[in-house]
């Protein structure tokens, strides 16, 4: 859910769309091979925002490196397809799912207590709630600016608030925020996400300082222009203006071309692991070189 630089910058000049190239680019990307031996077989991670885009992506890195996964997101439909179709590829055994709204701190609290008890203790938690429809400009309603901090902002501290006393009474655990660049630097998009996302960056900062006695780590990871199916960036690259944002993307990102979530994922399962056990208040731009 919670996406990266999202195309509220000024828009490029119209042009033909690439789509086929843009995907062709993307496709080079994919993590195959073997995995990657991050000492994560049958730890815990709990997921929100699981059942598509980034969120999958960080699901199956895990679960491809032998992870058992917590899986919450809104949608109960969306939701048990996934959870079912992973459960095929990687047994029943390595996933749970619930689903539920993850800004409600009484959904958040029930969550990861049946968690802790269906299912093992929890390891590794990621906060990726995220977007909210923001205008442009500065004139934004209370409500709109209210709902856009509840669900970029609040909802990852509620998570982590209610993981880090488990984890930190353990001695051991990684929690995992998803920002974005647009918390990095003004890029022109709507005040209540890049403000919020500004926020986690520092909200998870101070969390690694208050935990890292305790050996519990926090992280961010900021990504870049993510597409998938379904996801903003694919509905704007394969529309009228598709050769515009190709070309926007060319300029913008060294690397001139999208992101995709199982990269995202890959970094995630990193700093989730034991392996990155002396990184902890980092926020990790993954975009393709497009920060300066």
């Amino acid at each position: 859910m919670a996406a990266a630089l999202q195309s509220f910058i000024s828009e490029p000049t119209i042009g033909d769309p690439t789509s086929a190239q843009q995907w062709a680019r993307c496709g080079k990307s994919i993590r195959e091979g073997p995995k990657m031996n991050l000492d994560l077989n049958d730890r815990v991670i709990f997921v929100a925002g699981a059942s598509r885009g980034i969120g999958l992506g960080i699901v199956e890195a895990c679960l491809a490196d032998g992870a058992k996964v917590a899986m919450t997101a809104r949608g109960v439909e969306a939701l048990e397809a996934t959870h079912n179709r992973l459960a095929g590829i990687y047994g029943a055994d390595k996933l749970w799912s619930m689903a539920g709204d993850m800004r409600d701190p009484e959904t958040i609290n029930e969550a990861v207590d049946r968690v802790e008890a269906e299912f093992g203790p929890i390891h590794g938690a990621v906060a990726n709630v995220g977007l909210h429809p923001c205008p442009l400009g500065f004139e934004v309603d209370d409500a709109t600016w209210d709902a856009g901090f509840s669900q970029n902002l609040d909802s990852a501290y509620r998570l982590a608030r209610k993981v880090l006393g488990p984890m930190t009474a353990r001695g051991e655990g990684s929690v995992l925020m998803i920002s974005s660049i647009a918390g990095l630097g003004a890029l022109g998009t709507p005040l209540t996400y890049g403000t919020a996302k500004a926020g986690m960056n520092h909200m998870a900062k101070e969390l690694a300082r208050l935990t890292g006695p305790s050996g519990v780590r926090v992280n961010v990871i900021a990504p870049g222009n993510i597409i998938f199916p379904g996801g903003d960036w694919e509905e704007r690259s394969t529309g009228s203006r598709g050769g515009a944002w190709q070309r926007w993307i060319d300029r913008e990102v060294p690397m001139k071309r999208f992101g995709k979530p199982e990269e995202i994922g890959s970094a995630a399962a990193f700093l989730l692991s034991n392996r990155a056990s002396f990184i902890t208040g980092a926020i990790l731009p993954v975009d393709g070189g497009q920060t300066r």
